[in-house]
């Protein structure tokens, strides 16, 4: 497992029974977490304590409950890269960051500062912009795609929080398998795709989204819009039962005879303070050139 221990603002506490608790630059928070199986005793007082914490619903959806009153932002720093956060709770148990992803900041910040040559990136689903604003940091210019506008908006927060304003970044609100057909019908290509899809989810059609029934003919859409010498693509999943195996050998499939290169793929988590342990928080498959 490939471990996001560069954080010095964040931490994962604890972790017992569905939940987690964290501390996001001194806030602390509990969250429901659905691989936390284990049903160990809950030693620390914060637990009891927390600033907030998300309930779910037996309906479905679920709440927070405070125990003070919190500003409705606070700003969370990433010092390895430089980067600064924008975090906030919102109504779906999310803060507007996944911590674990910085393992795949680091990775991408250095694969582009090495590649010697101009590096252009795909950024799929991009949320809040943390793999966006590692690799514009790094130098890459980025095209950032993200269906829902108040997502991109935040990414652009993030973007002046972390001083990248004037960095080569194209914010683009739309669905994400219509703008890369739309980029091949125009010729646009880029060197590197970022691609966090979600698990489950619906067009503004009503069409279904399910990552398992959709994510190859995408993958192989994608592979379409990529350079004649590109330098990566990268593939999260935090859908459970998705094994990282079956990820990097869909990658394979589709990158490697078109491009050549290697797969590499594993789990990515987080370390939890009270247990010396790794937190499992999903998978990332990444093919890259030269392997």
């Amino acid at each position: 497992m490939r471990a996001a221990n560069g954080w010095k603002q964040y931490r994962i506490l604890d972790t017992s029974e569905q939940e987690k608790l964290e501390s996001w630059n001194g806030v602390t928070l509990v969250r429901p977490d659905p691989q936390v199986i284990w049903k160990t005793p809950r030693r620390l007082p914060a637990w009891r304590s927390a600033d907030g914490h998300y309930s779910r619903s037996s309906s479905g959806g679920g709440s927070w409950a405070f125990s003070r009153k919190l500003p409705e932002s606070w700003k969370m720093q990433y010092a390895p890269l430089g980067l600064t956060f924008k975090i906030q709770p919102t109504g779906f148990k999310h803060t507007g960051l996944f911590p674990e992803q910085a393992v795949n900041w680091e990775w991408m910040a250095e694969r582009i500062r090495n590649a010697g040559r101009p590096v252009s990136v795909l950024n799929l689903f991009a949320y809040t912009g943390g793999a966006t604003l590692a690799c514009a940091a790094a130098g890459a210019s980025v095209c950032h795609v993200d269906a829902s506008k108040g997502m991109v908006q935040w990414a652009r927060e993030n973007a002046a929080l972390s001083g990248l304003t004037e960095k080569p970044i194209r914010w683009i609100v739309d669905d994400c398998e219509k703008f890369v057909a739309r980029e091949i019908r125009r010729g646009r290509k880029y060197d590197a795709v970022i691609m966090d899809p979600p698990s489950y989810g619906r067009g503004p059609g009503g069409e279904v989204w399910k990552l398992e029934e959709n994510i190859y003919d995408l993958v192989e859409l994608c592979s379409g819009v990529l350079s004649d010498d590109p330098l990566f693509f990268l593939l999260n999943s935090y859908t459970t039962g998705l094994s990282p195996a079956v990820m990097g050998y869909l990658l394979g499939s589709v990158l490697k005879p078109k491009f050549g290169g290697g797969v590499t793929a594993d789990e990515i988590g987080l370390p939890v303070e009270q247990s010396g342990m790794v937190l499992p928080c999903g998978s990332t498959a990444i093919w890259e050139s030269g392997k």
